[in-house]
């Protein structure tokens, strides 16, 4: 791919999921990758099969690699499910698609966590095996879990409600486990305080952000500084991908760049909102108390990947 002119600046992203992801190639095409930081949800992380599984982590670091199935945004790219086929022939409850060399990050995984790794230790590994030269950290490498509520009264984790029900039961509330006790992991803060700006990538507010703004240290660190923006994952009142407007309708909050933008209340300087969203720019700045700026936010291909995070970076010198 043709890169344009690298700014010279070092940039952080709090991201989580597909949205990140495609942000992150964008970027790293218009930034020197190793002055990148991605610092990424673990509240989606759960055990299968006796297999620790971080989708978010392996999203970013199979996409920033150039590794990942771009039809499905995660997994790798011409993955057999081999195993996942033997697996439910021999009857086991297997309901994340889990291919073939996929598997091998997760054996890797939870063989270097049970011999006393850090998780953070076990990502550096991994980015650096599959050639990835910006940094990726975990918000922590302690275990914090994004519980949900269904409105029936029983409580699974995020992945089960994404991905096992596919996000159709209605819910009554989102929690995180373990996050008030939990650490930054080593580099988190250091990465939000050192860094010429800090972005929230276009990713489900509650269910991707949320767990890593939860612990109390890295949301410190974003409070204390300046240079802030975000990028909302909401376009013409639909989540890019994944279930954010049911969530936060559910929870009783406006499902729009508007709603986004009062959630990160206190945490940001700017938002960037959809073109087809402008007509909300006034409602963001009045009731958010933040600058609005619109673009296309749609990364349909490398180009339009790029073209956003070039407009990021300039709507942050603003």
């Amino acid at each position: 791919m043709r890169r344009s002119l690298r700014h010279d600046v070092r940039i952080s992203v709090l991201a989580g999921g597909v949205g990140a992801a495609k942000f992150l190639q964008g970027l790293v095409n218009v930034v020197e990758p190793r002055d990148v930081t991605a610092i990424v949800n673990v509240g989606d992380d759960v055990d299968v099969m006796g297999l620790r599984i971080s989708p978010d982590l392996d999203i970013v670091t199979y996409t920033l690699a150039g590794l990942v199935d771009e039809s499905k945004g995660w997994g790798f790219r011409d993955d057999a499910f081999r195993a996942l086929s033997r697996l439910r022939n021999y009857g086991a409850d297997v309901w994340m698609a889990l291919g073939d060399e996929d598997l091998a990050t997760h054996i890797y995984r939870t063989y270097r966590l049970a011999g006393g790794a850090r998780l953070s230790e076990v990502t550096d590994e991994i980015r650096a095996r599959l050639g990835v030269a910006s940094r990726i950290v975990p918000a922590t490498d302690d275990r914090v879990t994004t519980l949900v509520r269904l409105a029936g009264g029983s409580t699974v984790s995020f992945e089960e409600y994404y991905v096992r029900y596919g996000f159709r039961p209605r819910i009554s509330g989102v929690t995180y486990s373990g996050c008030s006790s939990a650490e930054p992991a080593p580099g988190a803060v250091e990465a939000i305080e050192s860094a010429d700006a800090v972005i929230i990538a276009p990713s489900n507010p509650i269910a991707s952000v949320m767990p890593i703004l939860c612990i109390g240290e890295i949301a410190k660190a974003m409070r204390n500084r300046k240079r802030r923006i975000a990028i909302s994952p909401i376009v013409g009142g639909r989540a890019v991908k994944g279930p954010a407007v049911q969530m936060m309708a559910d929870l009783g909050m406006e499902p729009s760049p508007v709603g986004v933008a009062k959630f990160y209340r206190g945490l940001l300087d700017a938002i960037i909102i959809d073109s087809r969203d402008a007509g909300l720019s006034a409602r963001v700045e009045s009731e958010a108390g933040i600058r609005s700026f619109t673009a296309d936010t749609m990364m349909v291909s490398a180009d339009a990947k790029r073209r956003l995070a070039e407009f990021t970076l300039r709507s942050i010198a603003m």
